[in-house]
């Protein structure tokens, strides 16, 4: 045999050898993609069978990716937290609500998203209480200043510094006293209050005064007159009209009563806690 049939015969060789072990991987291959295949199919009919087992499964499967991404941010992600959230988009408000919440957020310094929301909400609950939501707003305003963890040294605590303490009868269709310190609560507690308030003196103003606790002194050391003074400055914003762009907050009433003594013959003061 000359060298060159040897050099055909080896090339023939590698060759066959080649093909064998590439149809024999190919087999392989093939029969190893059907049975993952077929174990996949299997395990999706037994996870629709079973729900308790697809359920299972994601929960590990969220636990294991929310594990791996508490590691690379170093922080716990809680999706649902948007939820708790006391905010709204003021564009998406009716135009005179979204007027007024802009006019407030200027004045008092506090952000538009927030103050949407309690407008939102003033103007639902105002209407269904028969109350004008602006007089609602101005309350919280000459209260608070629109801040919803403010309490006076009296106890009075949230937006409109409702008494906690002796309102907890109310408070407890929103869970309980804490309730207090959730804007939305504690303006509802709030506006039912001051609806009684004004019920029981007669007139806006009179009520006001018992609002602030000062039913039975002879004046209420100019509550009143802030209140309808701010009032009547957001229901002309609420109308449209265009008012001085405001700079400053307005003062917050004190929580010490009325500037003028009652008299010690005089009946002592009604606090707005102890309507009920």
């Amino acid at each position: 045999m000359t060298a060159k049939s040897k050099f055909a015969a080896v090339g023939r060789g590698v060759r066959t050898f080649t093909t064998d072990v590439a149809e024999g991987f190919f087999e392989i291959t093939h029969n190893s993609l059907a049975l993952v295949g077929v174990a996949v199919v299997l395990a999706v009919a037994m996870l629709t069978m079973r729900p308790d087992l697809r359920q299972q499964g994601e929960e590990r499967l969220t636990s294991w990716l929310t594990a791996r991404k508490v590691a690379a941010m170093g922080i716990q992600p809680e999706l649902g937290a948007i939820e708790r959230a006391t905010a709204a988009n003021p564009s998406t408000l009716p135009q005179e609500q979204a007027t007024v919440a802009m006019w407030i957020a200027k004045k008092y310094r506090v952000a538009p998203e927030p103050v949407a929301a309690l407008v939102a909400e003033a103007y639902e609950v105002g209407q269904a209480n028969k109350l004008d939501p602006t007089l609602i707003l101005a309350v919280m305003a000459i209260e608070s200043s629109f801040n919803p963890f403010a309490q006076s040294a009296v106890g009075a605590q949230g937006l409109m510094q409702v008494m906690t303490e002796i309102h907890s009868d109310k408070y407890q269709n929103f869970g309980g006293q804490y309730a207090a310190f959730d804007p939305k609560s504690n303006l509802r507690v709030g506006v039912k209050v001051l609806q009684e308030c004004i019920a029981r003196a007669g007139s806006v103003q009179a009520g006001l005064k018992w609002y602030v606790g000062a039913a039975n002194l002879p004046g209420d050391g100019g509550y009143a007159e802030k209140v309808l003074a701010e009032h009547a400055r957001l229901y002309q914003v609420a109308k449209g009209k265009a008012l001085p762009a405001p700079t400053l907050r307005a003062e917050a009433t004190p929580p010490a009563g009325p500037s003028a003594p009652p008299s010690t013959n005089a009946a002592p003061a009604v606090k707005v806690a102890a309507l009920s």
